[in-house]
């Protein structure tokens, strides 16, 4: 079952107990399945018990004990428990299979995972004042709008509806990415920094760290293919890979755990699956607020989270020193090559390059 396939699952659940009389509300278009959290157990949780009470006009926590029986004996999940205030905690049959149905859905859908219908059949006019920043957060935004089944126009005049703070200076020395970034990360109320930091490559600079880890990325498929194996979706079996190893001792330096600029380690390997699961899931959602609330920020700030997700991953890969590749190499070569793909297709919703080398 993929987080996709969950969130449906709950509205189903939702939706039976609208049918069957025990909830009076108006059936959601969506549900958000994410990690849970503190106090929280089991794969996924759920907050759609709270979100319901106010219009049910009824506690969260019995919101949340209508709902629990209806998704206990839903296919592919193992167990459901109710914490804290009503969130819904849910265990799925094997984890495995969510990891590789994520994997399998990624890889299917390539750069347009998490393209949807939101705004379908919707046109959106941008009015914009002739500003640079303005300029290119329209432009972005055009580009995400659709993705989610929507059409936007960029018109000059008044009355403005889009207009970010602007640029404090001509961003064209940065470059062309630099730029891009330097004016489309940061939220529209807040001024843009157009300095050098954005061209530095150590791990102080988000732009670098997500171009990295696509860079390493791709870097990890070419010395798969060396080493004769390729990437396919399946268990991410636990074994040497996933602890710790000597430093270097793999076929390259991807076999190493990751460093910065300077050389130092930045991580060990052995990044519990979960923490580079929870950003792949949420993809989708977040490219649709991203649309909806015309916000390039959005984007950007969640492929840096993918980013810092996936470098701490991805010295588990490859084989270490006379170790085989096995199936369970093969699984994790798939999914850093999923995260790969989202940093791809975000970067490039951005107008901004997904270097094959850094």
């Amino acid at each position: 079952m993929t987080p996709v396939e969950l969130s449906r699952t709950v509205l189903h659940a939702v939706r039976c107990a609208v049918d069957d009389g025990e909830l009076s509300v108006s059936v959601p278009e969506r549900v958000v399945v994410t990690e849970p959290g503190p106090g929280g157990c089991g794969d996924f949780a759920t907050n759609v018990a709270l979100q319901l009470a106010r219009p049910a006009g009824q506690p969260p926590l019995r919101v949340a004990e209508i709902l629990r029986p209806r998704l206990v004996g839903a296919d592919g999940i193992r167990d459901v428990v109710v914490t804290g205030p009503g969130f819904l905690n849910i265990s799925l049959d094997a984890q495995a299979d969510l990891v590789t149905g994520l994997v399998r859905e990624i890889r299917e859908r390539g750069v347009s995972y998490g393209h949807g219908d939101a705004l379908a059949g919707q046109v959106l006019a941008l009015r914009v004042p002739y500003e640079v920043r303005a300029e290119v957060v329209a432009d972005a935004v055009v580009r995400i709008v659709a993705t989610q089944g929507g059409r936007a126009t960029v018109e000059h005049g008044e009355p403005v509806n889009l207009r970010p703070v602007p640029a404090p200076e001509d961003p064209a020395p940065l470059g062309h990415d630099a730029s891009q970034w330097a004016l489309l990360h940061p939220a529209p109320h807040d001024r843009p920094r157009i300095t050098a930091d954005h061209l530095v490559q150590r791990e102080s600079n988000p732009l670098f760290r997500v171009r990295y880890a696509h860079a390493r990325i791709r870097s990890l498929s070419r010395n798969a293919a060396r080493l004769g194996f390729a990437a396919e979706p399946g268990p991410l079996v636990a074994g040497p890979s996933l602890d710790a190893g000597p430093a270097d001792t793999g076929p390259s330096a991807d076999a190493a755990p990751p460093t910065t600029a300077n050389g130092t380690h930045t991580a060990a390997p052995g990044t519990p699956i979960p923490t580079l699961l929870t950003p792949l899931t949420d993809h989708p959602r977040i490219l649709t607020a991203a649309a909806t609330h015309r916000a390039p920020d959005r984007l950007a700030r969640h492929l840096v989270t993918v980013a810092d997700a996936v470098l701490p991953f991805l010295p588990s890969v490859l084989p270490w020193g006379e170790e085989k590749p096995s199936a369970a190499h093969r699984a994790r070569l798939a999914l850093a090559e999923a995260a790969g793909t989202v940093l791809a297709g975000g970067l490039s919703l951005l107008g901004i390059d997904a270097p094959e080398h850094l």
